[in-house]
């Protein structure tokens, strides 16, 4: 469904009077189109502390105009505030930080580019998960990096992003994968996100097709969202495995014919929906996306058992005895990578919805438990937290409550299905074993929730 707003505040009349009246001024976002070769098209700028050095090393693998503002990484041309070109990207290794004093150089570096930004510009700060550091005062100072963070993600405009990346001891050689993600239109519509990298002995060997020799198993992939990702998958190399419920079986069939794929039709509450999963997967499988979910929402006072019963058995109990299942029998081979679909309805709840939030906050409660179980395996877990969304569902949404889904986030519009799928392909690569037991919401940094 197309946001008539945004076409109306791009327009030359629409966007003199939404400037006028102080109203929502979103941009059509970047987003990755096929035959693009680099993460950033435009200047990459780097600077800060010692990792930024790390990230030069392999910053001509994501374009080819590398400046710095500071005096690391030495071997990048300088950056001069006004003179330099417009940033398209923006890398600063804040993980020395470690005093109140030193965070200063927070403002010092990033005021003087606020006015240099490019159109849908692509910012990454680097720290040290605070909870890995002995001394406080160096804890606190790294924890600050949250609240700046998030909080200069909303003074972004033209579209631009901003993330905080907490790189652990020895996960300086993962900085890549999650910069080609995160630097690029790949992650146009995630914002304001923290996350935790990890040491991770996988690498990616082909940026260019990611995922191939890998096996892909989606969930209620005939349409929407699911059938975005499957798509995507495929597009990065993977084999795909398309499943849903029987009565999807024509749109299942298309999808996985388009694909090069292969469709399963299973009820996946029946009670040898494992069993049958694993018959229908003999050779094994490397990557699972549970995304198969449904709602049926009432308030609390009208909730009826069947409602209640339908939507915790699809949304959490069915991935957590598949996944169980494919662990055990070790059809999910070594390495492996399980994206669960959650919600930030999950995180902030929603009215109406106190069966569906219970459903998707227990499948990011279910990444984080397994996460360390997983480990000697190399299999990650992870859930992906999506706001907002425009789909057939939200199509549905009276206006008023979606305008207000749309417009309330700091990118002011409703995501679309192909940005939950780049963050599921990202998530499904060989190196980000680095990034497990966390959520990661795609939701242009909405004001509800965390």
């Amino acid at each position: 469904m197309s946001d008539r707003y945004i076409e109306f505040a791009n327009s030359s009349f629409g966007h003199r009077l939404v400037g006028a009246l102080g109203l929502p001024s979103p941009v059509r976002l970047e987003r990755w189109q096929a035959g693009r070769l680099r993460p950033v098209e435009g200047a990459l700028l780097i600077g800060g502390g010692p990792l930024a050095q790390h990230v030069s090393a392999f910053a001509n693998r994501l374009t080819d105009a590398i400046y710095r503002y500071g005096t690391e990484p030495s071997m990048a041309t300088e950056w001069i505030p006004g003179h330099g070109p417009k940033l398209k990207a923006v890398v600063f290794d804040a993980s020395d930080l470690l005093q109140t004093g030193s965070l200063k150089q927070l403002r010092e570096f990033f005021q003087p580019l606020m006015k240099n930004l490019d159109h849908c510009a692509h910012l990454v700060i680097l720290g040290r998960d605070p909870q890995t550091l002995t001394d406080p005062f160096a804890a606190s100072a790294q924890r600050a990096l949250e609240g700046f963070s998030r909080s200069l993600a909303k003074e972004l405009r033209s579209g631009g992003t901003l993330q905080l990346i907490y790189v652990g001891a020895g996960a300086e050689e993962q900085l890549e994968g999650p910069l080609r993600f995160f630097l690029s239109p790949k992650s146009a519509f995630v914002s304001g996100q923290v996350i935790c990298l990890n040491p991770c002995d996988t690498p990616v060997t082909d940026w260019t097709r990611p995922l191939a020799g890998r096996k892909a198993l989606v969930t209620g992939a005939a349409r929407g969202i699911g059938a975005s990702i499957a798509e995507t998958l495929a597009r990065d190399g993977a084999e795909v495995i398309v499943l849903d419920v029987p009565p999807a079986k024509n749109d299942l069939d298309a999808l996985a014919a388009r694909l090069g794929g292969r469709g399963i039709t299973l009820d996946i509450c029946a009670d040898d929906a494992a069993s049958q999963l694993i018959d229908q997967l003999p050779d094994g499988i490397d990557i699972v996306v549970h995304n198969a979910g449904i709602t049926r929402d009432k308030t609390l006072a009208n909730m009826t058992p069947e409602f209640w019963d339908a939507v915790l058995a699809v949304n959490l109990n069915a991935p957590q005895v598949l996944t169980q299942a494919l662990i055990d029998s070790g059809t999910l081979r070594d390495d492996g990578r399980v994206i669960l679909l959650a919600s930030i309805s999950g995180i902030a709840g929603n009215r109406g919805q106190t069966n569906y939030a219970a459903s998707k906050a227990g499948l990011m409660g279910l990444a984080q438990a397994w996460a360390p179980l997983l480990q000697d395996r190399g299999i990650s877990i992870n859930a992906v937290a999506p706001g907002f969304i425009e789909t057939q569902m939200t199509a549905r949404v009276p206006f008023a409550l979606r305008e207000a889904g749309r417009r309330m986030s700091s990118l002011g519009q409703g995501g679309l299905p192909q940005d939950v799928a780049e963050a599921v392909a990202w998530l499904a690569q060989p190196g980000t074993g680095a990034f497990t037991g966390q959520a990661l919401r795609v939701c242009g940094q909405s004001v509800l929730g965390a």
